[in-house]
């Protein structure tokens, strides 16, 4: 196929318009637009959960909890007895084993930590629930009070 370029133009001496038409350009890109548009909802799509809605829930302190504190010094406290980490697994199997024993109750964690503990300290205690096979680790937060 052959385009014969040389008699293209009128021979008049009119000079070429070199400027870009962009209505077909802004034409193609309002049907692009409309196009992803359309499609991008049909693409996304998400699994049909329920989300949980926040409660504050008051604790209930009862006689078989453990209450576990780290203050920022990274010292760990079982039930408000400075203790060695290294023997907070053994201590919290026998009182669970204590619990099981007596109420058939198994025993909560509650840990209480200062807000500038690493949370290295924190991560200790609830490797140390987990090797003792604690079920329920819970934290003690204060709350929010005008936005702290």
């Amino acid at each position: 196929m052959a385009i014969d370029v040389q008699h293209a133009l009128a021979d008049d001496g009119a000079e070429l318009n070199t400027t870009i038409n962009t209505t077909p350009l802004v034409d193609v890109m309002l049907v692009l637009l409309v196009i992803f548009l359309v499609t991008i909802p049909v693409i996304v799509q998400e699994v049909p959960v329920r989300l949980p809605t926040y409660r504050n829930v008051v604790t209930v302190t009862k006689p078989e909890n453990i209450v576990i504190a780290v203050d920022a010094s990274e010292n760990v406290y079982f039930d408000n007895q400075l203790i060695d980490i290294s023997t907070l697994r053994d201590r919290l199997i026998r009182k669970q084993e204590q619990a099981a024993a007596t109420t058939r109750i198994y025993p909560e964690v509650h840990i209480r930590a200062d807000r500038q503990v690493r949370f290295e300290a924190v991560g200790r205690v609830i490797l140390a629930c987990q090797q003792a096979a604690i079920q329920k680790v819970g934290f003690i937060t204060l709350p929010i009070a005008g936005g702290d």
